[in-house]
């Protein structure tokens, strides 16, 4: 018993930590795992009667390192085709080619934005791709009459419909709930079509509340130039970012082989020579690891927090209080994960880039909660985390593009975002509690 409390303690301790950024997460999570271990009395080296090893230092750290292997592999791969995408001009042609055909209707102009940026983020991520994309989309939003801290919400709200759908996450969360990347993409789906309808309210209230006129002769001169394709060669470059999408939701196709035929795809299309095409490759391939760099860290620590929760020692301490406080009817399921989906701000214990990792395993461990019942529920709440958390890069960068507070950001976008995922909390109920 005291074994338990004091992890749930360690728990506390490293979230508000985290909260108060007195450490970053990439080192809070490999943390909570070795007090985790070492409270539970797990032993830092032993072995076992065959002389397997069974210490934490080589079952939850060393192999830790590698649990999530095939998804970062997959924001690799996904992060050189958004670097692609964004040195070869795909990304600026499809988002200027959408701002024109808008025309001078503010409204039209900011919809088909949200369409643009929400197709380009089921394959693009990173920050480099946030910054490209953003640097496009935001001016067009405000020379259109959008407001500022309007123009950042909706940017964030339609980043946040795409990453519903975007193939290199479905990947991660597949590894993290052990499940296949085809459960989660058949649940997304729901996810992004709510976000969709949400965004679509955001900008008609927005609208409404500000004044912004829905037709009218808008001025677009501070719109930047963008490099630009054409011809029947750029027309199909433009598909570049749906290619991945379709091989793996139609096709079953692997992720990682998904973008790779992407990749290819993209530089056929672009490439204006082989020695050029091939010096292309080549840096975006570099530019790619650097981008992917940030997340691949943070799922090692994901990665070797999980093994902490699910080692049989830990689960043994843990489990007699998550069955007391795990819902045991549909109706409490749904109370439950929809008062704490705001949880998955600031790395909270909903959040699945931070603590909601492994209390997701932790309860996919006990046994009494269908796995796609509780994917259903921490991803609901991811909703809210992609969106509205304040501690998000994308969330910083954009707020001080448009020259906001990004906490402003968060309160316009949190009841929105919080329907979105009550939405997504009954959804996984009925479908699979």
């Amino acid at each position: 018993m005291l074994q338990g409390i004091l992890i749930i303690l360690a728990f506390v301790a490293v979230a508000a930590l985290m909260m108060t950024k007195k450490i970053p997460t990439l080192l809070a999570l490999p943390l909570m795992a070795v007090l985790i271990c070492v409270i539970a009395g797990v032993p830092m080296v032993a072995t076992d009667a065959d002389g397997n090893a069974i210490g934490w230092l080589a079952t939850v750290f060393e192999a830790g390192t590698v649990r999530m292997g095939s998804a970062i592999m997959a924001v690799i791969f996904g992060a050189w085709l958004g670097q692609l995408m964004n040195k070869t001009g795909v990304t600026e042609t499809i988002i200027k080619k959408s701002a024109e055909l808008g025309g001078d209707r503010p409204f039209v102009v900011t919809m088909i934005m949200v369409v643009a940026c929400a197709i380009l983020f089921t394959t693009l991520s990173g920050l480099g791709s946030i910054i490209m994309v953003g640097s496009i989309i935001l001016p067009i939003l405000i020379s259109v009459g959008v407001p500022a801290a309007s123009a950042a919400c909706i940017f964030l709200m339609a980043f946040t419909t795409g990453l519903a759908c975007n193939i290199a996450n479905w990947k991660t969360f597949a590894s993290i709930f052990s499940l296949d990347v085809a459960q989660i993409q058949s649940f997304e789906i729901y996810l992004m079509i709510a976000s969709a309808v949400a965004t679509i309210a955001l900008v008609i209230v927005e609208f409404k509340r500000n004044g912004i006129k829905f037709a009218f002769s808008a001025p677009a001169e501070d719109v930047p130039e963008t490099k630009q394709l054409s011809g029947v060669r750029g027309g199909l470059a433009m598909l570049t970012p749906l290619i991945p999408i379709v091989l793996v939701a139609v096709f079953k196709c692997p992720v990682t082989v998904a973008f790779t035929v992407g990749i290819i795809w993209c530089l056929v299309f672009t490439a204006k020579g082989f020695s050029k095409a091939m010096n292309m490759l080549a840096k975006t391939c570099y530019d790619g690891v650097t981008d992917s760099g940030p997340a691949v860290i943070l799922m090692v620590g994901i990665g070797i927090l999980f093994l902490a929760v699910t080692n049989a020692t830990v689960k043994e301490v843990l489990n007699p209080f998550l069955l007391a406080v795990t819902p045991k009817s549909m109706i409490t399921y749904i109370i439950f994960f929809a008062v704490l989906a705001p949880l998955a701000l600031y790395r909270g214990p909903m959040n699945m880039f931070g603590l909601g990792s492994g209390i997701a395993a932790l309860i996919i461990g006990l046994g009494t909660m269908n796995p796609l019942a509780v994917m259903a529920a921490f991803l609901a709440a991811e909703r809210i985390q992609c969106g509205a958390d304040p501690t998000n890069t994308q969330n910083v960068w954009t707020a001080n593009f448009c020259e906001v507070d990004v906490n402003t950001c968060t309160k316009k976008m949190l009841p929105y975002l919080w329907i979105v995922s009550i939405v997504g909390v009954i959804l996984g109920a009925v479908l699979y509690f």
